[in-house]
């Protein structure tokens, strides 16, 4: 028995000591079952049984397609950018200001196109402020070929949306989905009219939320946009991104792209921005937007280990605006906001998303902790930007905004050097009437409005806010001598 025992032990070593030299020689020639290698898998990652193609399925967009393209409409606009600008010594005061006053001036027209989405059935198309801003003729084409003139009801750079409206009550609109239902993943359908080519569908996926891209330049902008990787193009901005259902989730604004056509990231304002904009502008003409009154920034595990704190998500508290509504609600810097309303945000984008669809006088509870450890609850009554709960009028919109530039207090330095006792600093040129019709350039001073001195930025911005027809504008620059002369209508 002994004897059968250490037979059978020695034929198993030699076995085993075979396989161990076969293995070093090619390790190709031995296989592990099935079983061993997956439970090895997966602990590492999740599989699962893998069904096919899913276009096989018969994954078809005509119906949505149908449903959507009698919604979308093509915009082509004119505008004629007219540029003046009068050199030192040029005496234009009598001329102004008596009768036959002339300025002769330069014209170009120039052409655009894109797209927009109806909204109601008697004429009323959102699409994006970059397609119509400063527009002098705007012609909307329908799905079915008829045309018509339209007129800007309002528009909001802080979104890159504006509201028109032509003549019409028989139209198709859109309906819009709760984009705060949109799943990264789920398909989607851009359509538009991409190098004027009409009624363009494509389709891809919801590749990400909550893009905060840069590109809108504003002081108050929100961005926070959904991303897609179906085909958006140049005539594509302010068209229609829907679900598989067909209905609206987003307005293409914008594609991040080396070429200016597409390379695969396009982004579109969600669904719930866009209604609560063009409500405004339909109701106010302008937007009554909810201020929380702090500057932000992501929280990650950097800025936690740098301030010691354990959470290391959320929104970190930079600035507190005195007397802002944050202010007052007790929230203080250094504080990290977690929820709003119960809803977690874990980035500046969607905390700006969220508040960019409130409104003054909106009671919000906002969700922090303090400390790096404290959870706390606050209830908070959003403002609008100048502090007060009260709705801003279109004739109180903020004239630089419609100017296109930014100001500051002339220092006592630059006015000394420039013999000067007053003026304005522009410290920025922008889109706007400056920019439209003159060629005023960054680092003017502005001394005098219609012959008006000029003393402070303040003054400036009352001065303009009362203006209409022609007004011009009188100052110098630092690097260049002389008196200069901008003249524009408002």
């Amino acid at each position: 028995m002994k004897r059968i025992f250490v037979t059978a032990l020695t034929a198993f070593l030699g076995a085993a000591a075979a396989v161990g030299i076969m293995y070093a020689i090619n390790p190709k020639t031995v296989q592990f079952s099935d079983s061993i290698a997956q439970n090895q898998e997966s602990q590492f990652i999740q599989k699962v049984s893998y069904s096919g193609n899913p276009s096989a399925g018969g994954i078809d967009f005509t119906e949505a397609a149908e449903k959507v393209m009698p919604t979308v409409v093509h915009i082509a606009t004119k505008t004629t950018v007219r540029t003046s600008a009068y050199p030192p010594g040029f005496d234009l005061w009598r001329d102004f200001f008596g009768e036959g006053w002339d300025v002769p001036q330069k014209e170009n027209v120039q052409q655009a196109s894109g797209s927009g989405v109806i909204v109601q059935k008697d004429g009323y198309i959102v699409t994006n402020n970059h397609v119509v801003k400063g527009a002098d003729e705007i012609t909307v084409t329908l799905h079915d070929k008829r045309e018509y003139t339209a007129t800007v009801i309002g528009t909001d750079p802080n979104t890159d949306l504006a509201l028109i409206k032509i003549d019409a009550d028989d139209l198709t609109p859109i309906n819009f989905a709760n984009s705060d239902d949109v799943k990264v993943g789920e398909w989607c359908l851009a359509v538009g009219n991409p190098f004027n080519l009409n009624s363009t569908v494509t389709a891809g996926i919801v590749s990400a939320k909550g893009r905060n891209i840069n590109i809108l330049k504003q002081k108050y902008a929100i961005e926070s946009f959904i991303q897609t990787d179906a085909a958006i193009n140049p005539g594509n901005s302010g068209g229609a991104l829907t679900n598989a259902a067909g209905d609206l989730i987003g307005i293409n604004t914008a594609i991040a792209s080396p070429t200016g056509s597409y390379t695969g990231y396009g982004f579109a304002v969600p669904s719930n921005i866009v209604s609560k904009v063009i409500y405004d502008l339909k109701k106010y003409g302008v937007v009554q937007r909810g201020f929380l009154g702090v500057s932000i920034r992501n929280m990650d595990s950097k800025l936690a280990e740098e301030k010691g704190y354990k959470v290391k998500d959320g929104v970190y508290v930079e600035a507190v605006t005195d007397n802002g509504a944050a202010d007052k609600a007790g929230i203080k810097k250094g504080d990290v906001i977690r929820t709003i309303d119960g809803v977690q945000v874990t980035t500046s984008a969607e905390l700006q998303e969220i508040i960019g669809r409130k409104t003054p006088g909106d009671v919000i509870k906002v969700g922090i902790v303090r400390d790096g450890h404290k959870d706390m609850v606050f209830d908070v009554h959003l403002t609008n930007k100048e502090g007060n709960e009260s709705i801003i009028s279109k004739e109180d919109q903020d004239v630089l905004n419609v100017l296109g530039i930014t100001i500051k207090n002339a220092d006592s330095k630059t006015l000394k050097k420039l013999n000067l006792s007053n003026g304005v600093e522009v410290v920025e040129v922008g889109e706007g009437v400056i920019s439209k019709h003159t060629n005023m350039r960054k680092g003017f001073i502005i001394t005098k409005v219609d012959n008006e001195n000029v003393k402070d930025a303040e003054q400036f911005s009352k001065i303009m806010k009362g203006k209409s027809g022609g007004v011009m504008i009188e100052g110098v620059y630092t690097d260049v001598a002389g008196t200069f002369y901008y003249a524009f209508g408002m």
